[in-house]
């Protein structure tokens, strides 16, 4: 069995918010260029992403939402839902896609084609509430593809890691209080979007993380607190929000993580899942913004899933 399934589609780069926006299309190429360079494009098995359904969507978003969104796509030009959040023509395409991306994760590692999978796409996710779009994101893909886990596939407890700078709210606002879903996450605090300290739901653990944190304080968290909750829940499958921006190049935030707290982390994740979870994890690509630091942490990752 191939190890690793690499998702993503051209059309997650046409999506595009303006020339100055941070979360741009030149990502997905300095991923890809980088994976080309070391030589790990090889390694992989590539898959197209699907378009989500309305179906899938509506499992986390409520039709409204989808509506609105679906009505807002500009035929020319941009559109500011907020003011940090935009579309073009290509975006509704590249949002189902991004969503679809998980799904398709999801049933490539159910029906044992793949150990795990990592998808490159964009937009990101994480922030998306079930009736907003914000934060740069506008399904929240990680919620899609894992209530796609619990529904299609009858799995009865799932886990999602969030490692990303920003505390990821919108996996939050789709899954608080269900009890076939444990969310642990690191975030810098206080920093957008402000939330994720204030009562927070049982099933969710979330560790705020004064700005200047290094990767000694994130890993003392990850063993102190992320591992034992996630062993006591033991997850059917492992969920990852990869945000590399909490990175110390990366000046949208200001962790001071390090490619090799990525990989450690990684491991980290990789030996709850061979525990557990039969091995099964879809990682999906949240923020990252410095492009070196960005094609090289996701590198670090991926080998790790790979067992390169």
């Amino acid at each position: 069995m191939t190890t690793t399934a690499f998702i993503t589609h051209r059309e997650c780069q046409l999506h595009d918010m303006g020339s100055y926006h941070p979360e741009s299309p030149d990502r997905l190429t300095a991923i890809s260029d980088h994976m080309i360079a070391q030589g790990l494009d090889s390694y992989f098995v590539y898959y197209d992403a699907p378009l989500a359904t309305f179906q899938q969507l509506n499992r986390v978003h409520t039709a409204a939402h989808l509506e609105r969104l679906k009505r807002a796509a500009p035929d020319l030009g941009i559109v500011h839902l907020d003011p940090d959040t935009a579309m073009n023509r290509h975006t509704w395409h590249a949002a189902l896609r991004a969503a679809g991306a998980g799904v398709k994760a999801v049933d490539l590692v159910m029906n044992g084609e793949v150990e795990n999978a990592f998808c490159a796409v964009r937009p990101p996710g994480h922030h998306a509430e079930r009736e907003a779009a914000m934060g740069f994101c506008f399904f929240n893909n990680i919620a899609v593809a894992a209530a796609h886990a619990l529904d299609a596939y009858g799995l009865r407890r799932v886990a999602i890691v969030d490692f990303d700078v920003h505390h990821g709210n919108g996996t939050e606002d789709c899954f608080k209080n269900n009890p076939h879903v444990l969310m642990v996450s690191t975030f810098q605090h206080p920093f957008y979007p402000y939330s994720g300290t204030e009562d927070p739901a049982e099933n969710m653990l979330n560790v705020p993380l004064c700005r200047g944190c290094d990767g000694d304080e994130f890993r003392r968290v990850v063993t102190d607190l992320w591992l034992p909750r996630l062993r006591e829940f033991q997850p059917q499958m492992i969920f990852i929000s990869a945000g590399f921006d909490a990175h110390y190049e990366d000046e949208m935030g200001g962790l001071k993580l390090l490619e090799r707290d990525y990989i450690w982390v990684t491991e980290q994740l990789k030996s709850i899942a061979d525990e557990s979870a039969q091995g099964r994890i879809v990682s999906m690509l949240e923020g990252g913004y410095a492009l070196s630091a960005l094609a090289r942490s996701v590198s670090g990752h991926i080998r790790v899933l790979a067992h390169i």
